[in-house]
């Protein structure tokens, strides 16, 4: 099986380093790589892995500024991610970081670092079996950030 790896010149952080590392250590799968300018050319890197690559699954990373119109380009992107994934019938693992998430280089440069790791296990888990998640579903379970605790009544 091949991972597709999407990322960003835009980004300040090399994430896709960090995915590709663990998904050397943790697996065996083949993995392509796609670099383009921002995060709106993310949705057709993932359909050429997808289509001229033949991916089986496709992690998306990209890093967003703090201003509104940032936002909004997040936004759209995300939405041209979720169509291609219909389109494909894959899944995309979308893992943005955005700039005002931190305060701190050195914090924002941690959260990009789990953020890009745990979903590059993320996507090895879903290349598994659709159940292979099943066991953390309601845990809390946050990629970037500390873990929330379940909420038990």
């Amino acid at each position: 099986m091949k991972i597709g790896i999407a990322d960003t010149t835009f980004a300040r952080i090399d994430m896709a380093d960090f995915a590709i590392a663990i998904i050397k250590k943790k697996s065996k799968h083949k993995i392509e790589r796609y670099t383009v300018p921002g995060i709106k050319d993310l949705p057709v890197a993932c359909k050429i892995l997808f289509e001229k690559y033949k991916c089986d699954i496709v992690i998306a990373l990209g890093m967003t500024g703090s201003k509104p119109i940032d936002k909004q380009c997040s936004h759209e992107a995300t939405i041209g991610l979720q169509e291609v994934q219909l389109m494909e019938n894959k899944h995309i693992i979308e893992v943005f970081v955005h700039m005002d998430e931190a305060k701190a280089d050195k914090e924002l440069y941690q959260i990009a670092k789990n953020r890009a790791e745990k979903h590059a296990l993320n996507a090895i888990a879903l290349l598994k079996s659709k159940t292979y998640l099943t066991k953390n579903a309601g845990k809390g379970i946050r990629q970037g950030k500390k873990d929330e605790d379940p909420i038990k009544l």
